[in-house]
């Protein structure tokens, strides 16, 4: 081994760690929380929706793909199936609100459009202060949907504005987005055995 492989070797390892370590007892108990209202949802027939800006758009759009199809498994013929719109998929809805009233409403018009009391919402910001999901989260208040946030640092304004934040404490974004990322999967497997015990 070369000594630049070697450092490479070294450095992952140490990201590696970092990541194990943004799992911990605590966040994960959160995650627990977050699921049981994805189930509740699932039950009641509410819609999930899921916002994101930039790598968390794309974990919002994945996400959205797990609950409509991987939580099936292999049985297409479930017809109770979890309801999931992720709001940053929609491009000449979000340039439109973009274009004519700004950026920090993107999500916020959409869910005040599409939801309905008991629906629920999942914000993914690791900064938590992103200003059109801090927008959401305001409208989602005032509509009387829950909310789940997947947040990072120490989660910003939409902490204290989710029901269930669910909180990676590192500052690093890319330990951020990749612990959101297994939370992800973690619900899917779980809402997996749900979805399939009710067919």
């Amino acid at each position: 081994m070369d000594n630049s492989t070697g450092n490479l070797t070294q450095q992952f390892s140490e990201y590696a760690n970092d990541l194990s370590a943004a799992l911990s007892e605590s966040v994960l108990a959160a995650l627990a929380a977050a699921t049981s209202r994805v189930e509740s949802a699932y039950h009641s027939g509410a819609t999930v929706f899921i916002a994101g800006n930039g790598g968390s758009a794309a974990t919002a759009s994945h996400m959205m793909a797990d609950f409509q199809k991987t939580t099936l498994g292999k049985e297409i013929g479930i017809t109770k199936r979890i309801r999931a719109i992720a709001l940053s998929d929609n491009g000449p809805v979000i340039t439109a609100w973009g274009n004519d009233f700004g950026y920090d409403l993107i999500f916020a018009e959409q869910l005040r459009t599409l939801a309905k009391p008991g629906d629920l919402m999942i914000v993914i910001s690791a900064s938590g202060n992103s200003p059109n999901i801090v927008a959401a989260l305001e409208v989602a208040k005032q509509v009387g949907v829950e909310t789940i946030g997947f947040l990072g640092f120490q989660g910003g304004k939409s902490k204290a504005m989710c029901d269930v934040p669910v909180v990676v404490e590192s500052t690093n974004y890319g330990i951020i987005e990749d612990a959101h990322s297994v939370f992800m999967h973690m619900m899917t497997a779980a809402l997996r055995q749900v979805v399939q015990a009710s067919k």
